[in-house]
């Protein structure tokens, strides 16, 4: 079983398609030059190194074969109960060397990072293939992989001094405290890393990555009597991406605390939810979490090469209603599943999964996609050089139709609005899903009534997308806090989609 999970909150702006205007060349130059310096040059290691421990590797019979060095800063800070009650800081760097023969693959990683370590390293994974004949795989001259430039080198991590950090927190739980009296707890936390990548295949491609990444979470806790008896209700917010903390200035801090206070105000007011099948509507942007799970991990390389997923050997073939188009997409600027490469060194892509209704491939990494016979697309993507990558989501989203999302709520006659998600989980070989609902509306006759808590939506994933009857023209990515579970790895991603109408959701509720 597969889950994200995040605080919810929606980001609706207009730029998130816009592109670097960075010259990629000058760009790509530069993140070598930043890798070189941290993952390199303090350990006395050259490219020539680099070649050599490579070259222990595909003097075997293997396919394919790569080094991953990481360098990684990170820092958090926390507020609960009116203060800043801890401070983290962090510092990890290693390589992970890995060989693929067929479909196997040997992987070895070292925090030691050295020549001794390294050439250790390609010996024992080269291991996997008996022959000692020259490599399958084809080794070329150095060539720098084709990049992109979505985001800046910046160090988040000085983009604020520490006492700028704290206040912040405090700024945060101060602004919750006034909305109303009715709030008695806010927890606040504040996060920033500064990871540096780079990749050295067995080809010759050399890839570098300098990635920040930032995030500023809220929850609330709103408390009040009915009839002598106490009810407390919580409301999350929160968001960030790749960029310095200045983006958590006035007016976004403002957005975020106004969603959690209102979020927990509205779950105080929360009667019992209807159960049944019925009609659901789904809000924009966050919501988006059920398109990431129900469909978007049927749509990973290897689940499908393997045949457990239920979208394998379907290409082609009509999966969803009409107007439902599917993209998974690692170019958009600053976004928190961006990347500039992947974690094999292949550019990020804009990928086409499902066109009107019709399934146009899978996302891919190296390997899966070898053995497909198709062109990675840019999703090899892993945790950390201690994990070898696998195919990933980035930032997966629907496009937007063209109805207004008050037409499409007005559209219902009994049913459910969910306009946000705790979280959820799918079983991938038979595309069954269920999600918790953690601010939701019962509607009668196209009216809101009252909210609802308890609700819980479950389906079959390649149903539910026949089951899309109208789409919105307010597509939102969430507010980029998103981070998804698989194998036991953890990887930042995005999620998005307009308000659609589905019919005939199962919803499991208290009433």
């Amino acid at each position: 079983m597969l889950s994200l999970k995040s605080p919810p909150g929606s980001a609706r702006q207009t730029d998130f398609f816009a592109p670097s205007a960075r010259p990629k060349a000058d760009a790509t130059a530069e993140r070598l030059a930043i890798a070189e310096k941290l993952l390199l040059a303090p350990f006395g290691l050259t490219e020539a190194h680099l070649r050599r421990a490579l070259g222990e590797i595909t003097s075997y019979g293997v396919d394919d074969a790569d080094l991953y060095f990481q360098y990684t800063r990170s820092e958090g800070w926390s507020l609960e109960e009116g203060i800043v009650k801890t401070g983290s800081f962090s510092i990890d760097q290693g390589v992970g060397v890995r060989a693929v023969s067929g479909e196997k693959t040997a992987f070895a990683y070292s925090d030691d990072i050295s020549e001794a370590s390294l050439l250790d390293a390609a010996r024992t994974v080269r291991t996997i293939s008996a022959a000692t004949k020259a490599g399958r795989v084809k080794t070329n001259s150095r060539k720098v992989a084709g990049s992109r430039s979505l985001y800046s080198d910046i160090d988040p991590i000085a983009s604020l001094d520490s006492t700028a950090k704290v206040k912040l927190l405090e700024r945060v739980e101060k602004l919750a405290k006034a909305k109303d009296p009715r709030v008695v707890q806010v927890m606040a936390g504040l996060a920033s890393e500064y990871d540096v990548v780079m990749v050295a295949r067995a080809d010759g491609t050399l890839a570098a990555d300098v990635r920040p990444l930032v995030r500023l979470s809220l929850t609330v806790i709103a408390e009040q009597k009915i009839a002598g008896v106490s009810r407390r209700e919580v409301g999350s917010a929160g968001g960030g991406g790749r960029f310095g903390l200045a983006y958590f200035g006035e007016d976004q801090i403002n957005e975020y605390v106004d969603a959690a206070v209102k979020a927990a105000l509205t779950n105080l007011e929360a009667r019992p939810a209807p159960a049944g099948q019925m009609t659901v509507v789904l809000g924009s942007g966050w919501p988006g979490i059920l398109l990431h799970e129900a469909i978007g991990h049927g749509l990973e390389g290897d689940f499908n090469r393997k045949g457990s997923s239920a979208f394998a050997g379907r290409i082609g073939e009509r999966v969803a209603a009409k107007g439902v188009t599917v993209l998974d997409d690692g170019t958009l600027a600053d976004r928190r599943g961006s990347l500039n490469v992947d974690d094999e060194g292949n550019a990020s892509q804009r990928n086409v999964l499902i066109e009107d209704g019709i399934l146009k491939g899978y996302i891919q990494d190296s390997l899966n996609a070898r053995l497909m016979k198709v062109k990675p697309t840019g999703n090899g993507r892993r945790e950390s050089y201690a994990h070898t990558p696998m195919p990933r989501m980035t930032n997966t989203y629907m496009l937007g139709g063209d109805k207004a999302p008050e037409e499409i709520v007005a559209s219902i006659k009994k049913g459910l609005y969910a306009t946000n998600f705790g979280g959820g989980q799918v079983d991938i070989t038979s595309g069954k899903f269920v999600f918790s609902a953690s601010e939701a509306f019962w509607v009668e006759n196209g009216k809101i009534l009252y909210p609802v808590k308890g609700a819980t939506i479950v389906g079959n994933g390649p149903d539910a997308l026949t089951r899309v009857t109208m789409m919105g023209n307010d597509m939102a990515l969430d507010s980029g806090v998103g981070t998804c579970g698989k194998e036991g790895q953890s990887v930042p991603v995005g999620v998005g989609q307009p308000t659609l109408r589905i019919d005939g959701l199962t919803v499991g509720g208290t009433a």
